[in-house]
């Protein structure tokens, strides 16, 4: 088994705790509102939503996948760091075990955030992963930003701290 990493950011003018209570905290509501064309639905199936929870993301048909399942491992609002780990489903592949995310947001000094986004792939035997092969993932999850981002800047008292 080998770990690729891959480490990304994104700045954004919207306060950090807005952007994690819209795209984190409350995702399974807001995110099929937004993209109905991407997401179907996304549904908690064992917990409250917080740490140890079970969510589905189920995709509009038509898409590449149908569904993904991922376990919450961390959800702390206070120093807004969301930790969670993608279990089953059409994302991964026979040659991956596991897909790991660690999702941190901090104030800029201008009052909006950068996301600093760590995934880890853990892939398995001796197959190697490149950063090409996971390209289209990482594009869908900005564009769900992208998406939670306009949405905020368009509704400014929506999820305001």
């Amino acid at each position: 088994m080998a770990i690729t990493t891959f480490i990304d950011e994104h700045v954004s003018p919207i306060h950090p705790s807005r952007i994690f209570k819209a795209s984190i905290v409350d995702s399974h509501n807001l995110i099929p509102k937004l993209m109905p064309q991407a997401i179907k639905s996304v549904d908690i199936l064992e917990g409250s939503g917080g740490a140890g929870s079970i969510k589905q993301i189920n995709f509009a048909q038509g898409g590449n996948f149908k569904f993904v399942k991922y376990r919450v491992d961390e959800l702390n609002e206070e120093s807004l760091v969301y930790r969670y780990t993608l279990i089953e489903g059409d994302a991964l592949i026979e040659k991956l075990e596991k897909i790991t995310y660690e999702v941190k947001l901090e104030q800029t000094e201008d009052g909006g955030s950068v996301s600093k986004v760590t995934s880890k792939y853990y892939t398995v035997g001796d197959f190697v992963l490149k950063e090409d092969e996971v390209k289209a993932g990482k594009e869908r999850v900005l564009g769900m930003y992208k998406a939670v981002e306009a949405f905020l800047l368009q509704n400014p008292d929506a999820y305001a701290y």
